[in-house]
């Protein structure tokens, strides 16, 4: 299994179709799932550190995990069936739930579980992303940020 990182939710154009976006840890490849958007707001709200005012659905299952004895341990993305990502939830006590991708996500990002995914799976659906001028300037910026005149003496 390689570790995924969840980069984001992102806007696929022109169909304005959420996808949440996850990167390998250790690698180039990329795995764009296409969620709905009550999913995209709930894995961008996790991300962001928004709290509602009241439990979300994907707050209330974590609060329901804790209030049972149980934790989510990680995230699996198992396998992509008929363009639709499967997932599964391993639970503490090795409790394994059956789940959409992005509501495992979802949960994944608010109780800091391990997101991972087969090899073959990033294979077949895993693409690379090229870098884009923003990642360029940036990484322009944060040399600016730690270079000094005496660098360049």
């Amino acid at each position: 299994m390689k570790p995924l990182d969840v980069l984001g939710v992102r806007v696929e154009m022109p169909t304005n179709q959420p996808i949440v976006l996850l990167r390998e840890r250790d690698g180039s490849r990329h795995l764009p799932i296409w969620i709905g958007a009550a999913e995209a707001t709930a894995i961008a709200y996790a991300q962001e550190g928004v709290v509602p005012p009241r439990p979300l659905t994907h707050d209330l299952l974590v609060n329901l995990l804790a209030a049972l004895g149980q934790a989510l341990v990680r995230v699996r993305i198992d396998r992509l069936t008929d363009g639709v990502f499967h997932a599964t939830l391993e639970l503490s006590g090795g409790i394994e739930v059956d789940s959409r991708s992005s509501d495992a996500i979802a949960l994944a990002i608010r109780t800091n579980a391990e997101v991972v995914a087969p090899e073959a799976l990033l294979e077949s659906a895993g693409i690379t992303i090229a870098e884009t001028a923003d990642d360029e300037v940036e990484r322009f910026k944060e040399f600016l940020d730690h270079v000094s005149p005496e660098d360049f003496e």
